[in-house]
């Protein structure tokens, strides 16, 4: 495990310290269609953001949002069936990891065609703007994978149905 600091500083604002950790594991198929990375309590530690800190991680030179989540008496940093897909990963394999904290506003982008549906519904706007990160990109993630637009449709009616109620 490598471990080193990125002084930064910007303006008035004193300097300070990211750490950067970087550690070579293999990726663990964790059942079904989902892997992840087993991360040491030491990488965690150091981290200093608690026990599910917010990171940005980067696999062969693939860079994702996510966090560091306990499971299993462990910690693991998962990884999607498309984050694998776009880092030419898969499980089995070990490659070296490289984490930093993410302290930058976590958003999602919603698509235009559920932005329309939530001006026609206020209360699935209201409810939307409620959820955490992780939720909203779960429904917009599903909305935005559909492969055809009654797909897409069915989704949309979907979410508001259940923001509604």
């Amino acid at each position: 495990m490598a471990l080193y600091a990125i002084e930064s500083v910007t303006g008035r604002v004193p300097p300070s310290h990211t750490w950067v950790m970087e550690f070579t594991t293999e990726l663990l198929s964790t059942g079904g269609n989902t892997a992840g990375f087993v991360v040491s309590d030491a990488v965690v530690e150091k981290l200093g953001s608690g026990r599910r800190p917010k990171v940005a991680a980067t696999v062969n030179g693939h860079t994702w949002r996510t966090s560091i989540a306990s499971m299993g008496g462990r910690f693991l940093l998962g990884t999607s069936a498309a984050v694998r897909e776009a880092a030419g990963i898969a499980a089995g394999q070990t490659h070296t990891v490289t984490v930093e904290l993410d302290s930058s506003p976590r958003s999602v982008e919603i698509p235009a065609d559920l932005a329309d549906a939530f001006a026609a519904h206020p209360a699935a706007a209201a409810a939307w703007e409620q959820l955490s990160y992780s939720n909203q990109r779960r429904y917009a993630e599903a909305i935005a994978s559909a492969k055809s637009p009654a797909t897409r449709e069915r989704r949309i009616a979907s979410t508001i149905a259940t923001l509604s109620d």
